[in-house]
């Protein structure tokens, strides 16, 4: 028997059968979101999640947040170590009381998706301390000023607040921008929605504009990354975003 492109979609993305729809609004959500939105060729799957994690985590959504959390591991598109480094970079860009919600998310829904397979759902090792990466605080500024100005391709900031001192150059770009768990790609997609989200101008045209200018994700990507910021976050800030893309995308190609 064969299913509509969004029937099937939909049971590719969110690993479920979808539900009956009742409103308008779910109507809509499986012909757009899942019958045009989700298929498009501009991003990977995986990309999509990145974003759309980062969208629902933001808005404190329980039931979408479970079932996106769900998705993402239940399909296999990210592992646990992968997810467990998303809440990480999520946390630092939207805030630590948001990402804890959602690694207890991870948590549970890791524990349900092992007990329906059979599999051991035994919690996961502690981390050595090694993974903190180096404690000697000259060279761990030193770090952080090299990435800051790698991942913004603007000068770094004076280390003469706690802000930029102890947050931005020792912790942030000093030790979580560099964490192996996810590319820079990955951190990237995150970032861009996690700024778009909190109405932040500066950190919205640096990140935008960063994310362009080194490459890593291109205009054409950051078209379809501003499509489905906007199905899960809402077309209004979608806007702000499409805005300062196309005006970043001008300053570099002016």
């Amino acid at each position: 028997m064969t299913h509509p492109p969004a029937v099937q979609t939909y049971r590719e993305v969110m690993t479920v059968d979808p539900p009956v729809k009742t409103t308008p609004f779910e109507q809509a959500t499986h012909e757009f979101v899942f019958g045009q939105v989700w298929p498009r060729p501009g991003l990977s799957r995986r990309d999509r999640r990145w974003v759309t994690l980062t969208c629902v985590a933001a808005a404190d959504s329980p039931q979408p947040i479970d079932d996106h959390v769900y998705a993402a591991l239940n399909s296999e598109d990210m592992s646990l170590e992968e997810m467990l480094e998303f809440v990480l970079q999520f946390a630092v860009y939207c805030g630590w009381p948001k990402a804890s919600h959602v690694e207890g998310v991870i948590r549970r829904q890791w524990v349900r998706i092992r007990t329906a397979r059979g599999e051991d759902a035994t919690p996961w090792p502690m981390l050595a301390d090694a993974t903190l990466g180096p404690n000697d605080w000259a060279q761990r500024l030193e770090r952080g000023v090299k990435e800051f100005e790698d991942v913004n391709g603007l000068p770094a900031p004076k280390p003469d607040s706690p802000y930029t001192h102890a947050g931005i150059l020792s912790y942030v770009f000093g030790h979580v921008w560099q964490r192996p768990g996810l590319s820079r790609r990955d951190r990237r997609l995150v970032t861009v929605a996690s700024v778009a989200v909190d109405d932040s101008p500066m950190p919205l045209i640096a990140h935008v504009g960063a994310a362009l200018q080194s490459g890593d994700i291109t205009k054409a990507e950051m078209d379809e990354v501003v499509l489905q910021f906007s199905a899960y976050y809402g077309f209004a800030k979608g806007e702000a975003l499409q805005a300062s893309a196309d005006d970043a995308w001008a300053r570099l190609h002016g």
